[in-house]
């Protein structure tokens, strides 16, 4: 009876054991600011490796244009990583998500290349008077659908501020004509590298990773610097709300990324596995770092009780710092 109640006891451990060490498989579907394209493609092929069942489906966009695919059409998705963790905490929760991880930070610059005009000329000085001359072609995303779209425009308020420049912002705006915006940052860079558009405006990160020349910016109007906060929020640019005709106000702020799983994640056991190695030090904080996006660590989350409610095995990756 013995050895029977032994051998019961050890198939039971060993099915528990297979249980907690079940290798996750199926597809992972990720929703994600175009800005972070570059490093998840590097983590979706090492995840992948580690994982060779699991398939890592991205589709990447301006982050308010994602959010609102999954809030308003109804889109499948198991993660939503956004460039500005407010449009998760704007657009998808409660209803469509219940937590919000920053992981990450970035500053805006100006991106140009040896064609651009002028570009012998520009420096942190003067970048607001080329950008004003007759022939230059600029642009940013639209600040409808992408963070960095009306972070851009919250830069050219705050120079106008900065400087001292009364009226800069719109004689900068009068020189940029519609056409020059579009729908996400990233769809800048081939325009630059083609020499269709003469400077751009772009996260660090991205002018890193495509190796485009850039312009840093003083840190009072770069995004980049999370105390000086209040002088950013004197930067406010109005975008369409959630509804037809409505709109909303975005407030300058340091730009800072955050990421969710939904709460209708349709895998959310792989889902968890890639958050796990996305927010991980050692993988993919990592890659952040090394493609020049500096990330926070630990990640961080507003509340205990937003902490307490992230699966068990991201909260070890996370502190609770507003």
């Amino acid at each position: 009876m013995k050895m029977i109640l032994g051998a019961v006891l050890f198939l039971v451990l060993g099915l528990g054991a297979a249980a907690v060490n079940a290798e996750v498989k199926g597809e992972v579907i990720i929703f994600h600011a175009g800005s972070l394209t570059v490093p998840l493609e590097q983590m979706e092929k090492e995840f992948e490796a580690l994982h060779p069942g699991v398939d890592i489906l991205r589709e990447a966009g301006g982050s308010t244009k994602m959010a609102r695919m999954i809030s308003e059409l109804g889109k499948p998705a198991d993660i939503m990583a956004s460039a500005d963790y407010t449009v998760i905490d704007k657009g998808l929760i409660p209803a469509k998500a219940t937590w919000n991880i920053r992981f990450a930070t970035n500053q805006l610059v100006l991106c140009y290349t040896d064609k651009s005009k002028f570009a012998d000329q520009i420096n942190a000085d003067n970048w607001f008077d080329i950008l004003q001359r007759k022939g230059v072609v600029w642009g940013h995303s639209d600040p409808n659908l992408d963070p960095c779209g009306y972070r851009s425009v919250m830069v050219l308020q705050l120079a106008e501020k900065f400087y001292a420049k009364p009226g800069l912002y719109e004689r900068l705006l009068a020189n940029r004509p519609q056409e020059n915006i579009r729908p996400k940052s990233v769809e800048l860079v081939s325009l630059l590298k083609t020499g269709n558009m003469d400077y751009a405006w772009e996260y660090l990160s991205v002018a890193v990773q495509h190796g485009l020349k850039y312009l840093t910016l003083d840190k009072h109007i770069n995004l980049g610097d999370y105390k000086l906060d209040d002088f950013y929020k004197q930067a406010v640019v109005k975008v369409s709300g959630k509804q037809p005709g409505t709109f909303i106000d975005r407030v300058g702020q340091s730009c800072t990324y955050g990421v969710t799983m939904c709460n209708e994640a349709p895998n959310p056991e792989a889902a968890v596995a890639f958050l796990e190695y996305m927010l991980s030090p050692d993988h993919g904080l990592k890659i952040f770092r090394d493609l020049g996006q500096p990330p926070f660590i630990p990640c961080r989350v507003p509340t205990e009780k937003m902490k307490s409610g992230l699966p068990s095995s991201l909260q070890p990756l996370v502190e609770v710092k507003d």
